[in-house]
């Protein structure tokens, strides 16, 4: 940095010094370190603007000695006698270059206070900036450097502060590293100092160095299962221009494979040619294996079907081929699920072919029984924002009414699934939004009871408000197409609402059709929601709700349930707990809603 002032070298020595400050004692305290006669603590009260009055108490030899017991009178006075050195050296680092300061003792032995006034003057603002991208770059993305320019973070009439000065100038590279130029560095920077003026006027110059291309992976740590999961997964083109963001993108393509603990993406620094405008450079991929058995547990407890515990385990390599075996078991107090699969590693267009089976029952649920098997084929592929899923399923579902007779239903389903994830946070979004879409058909005598045609859909949209604040709105619609009658149709493919992620202050599955003491599924679903989220810290916020929604079998004279209701949130280091306490309108009853669960 360079400074002109009438005040000589004065000015440049209290900033360049004030960093340095920060984490040592000037030499002639360093006999503090060392025993000495025992002395009487002290206090200290600083009376300072709000932007100097913290960085002050934390780093001023007075306030950080306060407590020590071994301080000498010689020690003390020296401390007090220099304090107004220190305040100038640090103040400089926040834009006061005047600042002034006096300190009284009042009191005796370890009544002692230290009364310290400071006077910070005027702040230097930033009067110019000239920010420059020399290379390559200048010619080859001048919308690039534009940008940068335009998403300088110091901009002209903010006050100087030493480190946001250095954050905007380490800042701005990461941001043209990040984009083509890998190499970019700074070249030259000054902040020249007008304290008699209060300015600051900047400059920096930035070297972009050639534009980097992607080239072909190199892959290391692969031992167990084969290099070619990697490469199936890869969303890189030999020849594109070098985007961090592209190799995060590839970074989770591979995390997103159950084969491997640990990944690491990263360009290799090619040197480039004399004089070349771009330069193609390998990109590094090492990869830490899971073992090929894998063990895992949880447990949980919802409202809708009550506690639970999970189990894992999941073979890596069958038949030696990266062929995966997984099974689960889920124990709920209402709902026991089961499942086996086998699938085959990722092909060339990132696909994974499986093979599975599951066996899920619930409980009395609405004075109702279900079980369901099914065995099916998937073929399913999932992307950085899109999951996409081709399926054959068959189900045998028995649904047992209390007092009723058995409904038994068979249905052998083509289908269709596909996932949009557009949010900026997977585990606690804040913006963008979620969409789901089911479509499947069965066609009667071909290992199904009816014809039928299910439609489903579900949208959840996040918009914040503010800089914490948060509404979260939802929509829900399902349909089952046909001319025969709902009991042909597989239970499990019908619908019900209420509950914890749908009509809450109603009880789970409690809205559907009426039989005898029993709610069954029906062919038409509705449901949506709007949540006001207040976050008043972090990870702790309270919620405002209204839901509302059906689930009948004729949309004429049909009647929407609607509930309100209020609940905290917490980001936990496990995932998002809810606890609502919601109130149903037309059952007029108030019903908890709890969602929690950890894994290990």
């Amino acid at each position: 940095m360079r400074f002109r002032s009438k005040h000589g070298r004065g000015a440049w020595w209290r900033l360049s010094h004030a960093l340095a400050l920060r984490g040592l004692a000037p030499a002639g305290l360093a006999l503090l370190l060392a025993p000495l006669p025992a002395g009487a603590v002290y206090k200290v009260e600083v009376e300072a603007p709000g932007a100097l009055r913290d960085l002050l108490k934390a780093h001023l030899d007075l306030t950080r000695y306060a407590d020590r017991t071994d301080l000498s009178q010689d020690q003390f006075a020296y401390m007090v006698e220099t304090v107004g050195d220190q305040v100038r050296q640090l103040a400089s680092t926040e834009g006061y270059f005047d600042a002034t300061a006096t300190a009284r003792v009042d009191g005796e032995g370890d009544k002692r206070v230290v009364r310290l006034t400071v006077d910070a003057g005027a702040r230097t603002l930033i009067r110019r900036v000239d920010v420059a991208v020399q290379g390559p770059a200048a010619s080859q993305a001048p919308a690039q450097v534009e940008a940068l320019r335009n998403g300088w973070e110091l901009p002209a009439g903010q006050p100087f502060r030493q480190s946001d000065w250095d954050k905007a100038k380490g800042d701005a590279l990461a941001q043209l590293q990040s984009n083509r130029y890998y190499g970019a560095r700074l070249g030259h920077s000054q902040a020249y100092i007008e304290p008699d003026e209060q300015a600051a006027d900047l400059s920096v110059r930035y070297d972009s160095g050639p534009a980097y291309l992607l080239g072909p992976l190199r892959i290391t740590g692969t031992s167990r299962y084969p290099e070619g999961i990697v490469r199936n997964v890869n969303p890189l083109s030999v020849g594109e221009p070098y985007r961090v963001e592209r190799l995060l993108e590839l970074q989770r393509a591979i995390q997103r494979q159950p084969y491997f603990s640990n990944v690491q993406v990263d360009l290799e620094d090619a040197p480039p040619a004399e004089g070349a405008d771009s330069v193609t450079a390998p990109v590094n991929v090492h990869v830490r294996e899971y073992p090929e058995n894998r063990l895992g547990a949880g447990v949980g407890y919802t409202t809708d079907t009550g506690a639970q515990a999970t189990g894992r385990y999941t073979y890596l390599n069958l038949f030696n081929r990266a062929w995966t075996f997984d099974s689960q078991l889920s124990l709920e107090q209402k709902r026991q699920y089961a499942l086996g699969e086998v699938a085959m590693p990722p092909d060339g267009k990132s696909y994974r072919n499986s093979v599975y089976g599951s066996y899920e029952r619930t409980i009395d649920v609405e004075s109702t029984d279900t079980t369901s098997l099914r065995t099916g084929l998937k073929r399913s592929r999932s992307r950085e924002n899109y999951d996409v899923t081709f399926s054959l399923d068959y189900y045998y579902d028995r649904l047992m009414p209390l007092g009723e007779q058995q409904q038994i239903a068979r249905a052998l389903v083509p289908a269709f699934a596909w996932t949009r994830r557009d949010v900026d946070n997977p585990v606690f979004p804040r913006r963008g939004n979620v969409i789901n879409t089911q479509v499947g058909v069965a066609v009667k005598n071909l290992m199904s009871d009816a014809t039928f045609l299910r439609l489903y859909g579900r949208i959840r949209q996040y918009i914040p408000v503010g800089s914490r604040d948060l509404v979260v709105a939802r929509l829900e619609l399902g349909a089952d197409m046909t001319g025969a009658s709902p009991q042909n149709v597989p239970a499990t493919l019908r619908f019900r609402a209420g509950g914890t992620d749908s009509v809450r202050g109603y009880g789970y599955q409690s809205i559907g059709t009426p039989s005898g003491a029993s709610v069954l599924p029906a062919r038409y679903l509705g449901t949506t929601g709007l949540e006001y989220q207040h976050w008043f810290r972090p990870e702790w916020g309270v919620a405002l709700f209204w839901d509302a929604g059906t689930a009948t079998n004729d949309l004429h004279g049909i009647t929407i349930f609607h509930g309100v209701g209020i609940g905290a949130r917490w980001r936990s280091p496990v995932g998002p707990v809810q606890l609502d306490l919601g109130y149903g309108i037309q059952k007029q009853q108030f019903r908890p809603h709890v969602s929690l669960g950890v894994a290990f």
